[in-house]
């Protein structure tokens, strides 16, 4: 009994010394914090592509730059009604036709011309007398005689300068009915005689 207890009070100091190693040798580890998770901000939508410029039509017969030659059109008769298409002077500009009549019994051939100019159609007598000239270009708001340049006011009919001045161009009425410029007989040849004489009536 007294050995055992010797040896217990020689092994309690090593046990105290491992209990203390023990205790001594287990740290407490602090936890890991783990930072949160950001989510990067959605980038901003892409704004929709603007749609191109539309490209503007170009007018179907735009017109021509420089002096604009008359084209020769077909008048259409009925009884005492002539009629050109309005179409035929809004494609060509300026256009001359020729009127088929008699006059003091005499068959004769009058000349007319129309054209159209800032969105206005025009109606004249065709004929330059002193020159004997049937046929005028168009050039800006001036009309000029094909023989012998003489110029008028395209939209008075007036004389502006040149040998044949003094016989300005007279106008013809007429109305837009479907399409088409109805003028009358005996109103073409009123403005076709007016021409032919020097000055207005």
């Amino acid at each position: 009994m007294l050995k055992r207890i010797i040896a217990w009070f020689m092994l309690s100091p090593l046990v105290v010394l491992l209990l203390l190693g023990a205790c001594a040798g287990t740290t407490s580890t602090p936890p890991t914090t783990t930072p949160p998770t950001t989510t990067p901000p959605a980038p901003a939508p892409t704004p929709p592509a603007s749609p191109p410029a539309p490209v503007p039509t170009p007018p179907p017969n735009p017109k021509p730059s420089g002096p604009i030659e008359a084209t020769w059109i077909e008048p259409q008769l009925d009884g005492d009604t002539v009629s050109i298409a309005e179409s035929e002077i809004e494609d060509n500009w300026n256009t001359h036709f020729e009127l088929r009549t008699e006059v003091d019994g005499k068959s004769v051939r009058l000349n007319f011309m129309a054209y159209i100019l800032d969105g206005e159609i025009y109606v004249r007598a065709n004929v330059c007398p002193p020159c004997r000239s049937v046929g005028y270009a168009l050039e800006n708001d001036t009309l000029i005689c094909d023989t012998c340049a003489t110029t008028f006011n395209a939209k008075t009919g007036d004389g502006i300068g040149g040998a044949c001045v003094d016989y300005p161009k007279a106008a013809v009425p007429y109305e837009i009915t479907n399409g088409q410029l109805v003028m009358n007989g005996a109103d073409l040849i009123t403005a076709y005689e007016d021409t032919l004489e020097t000055g207005w009536p």
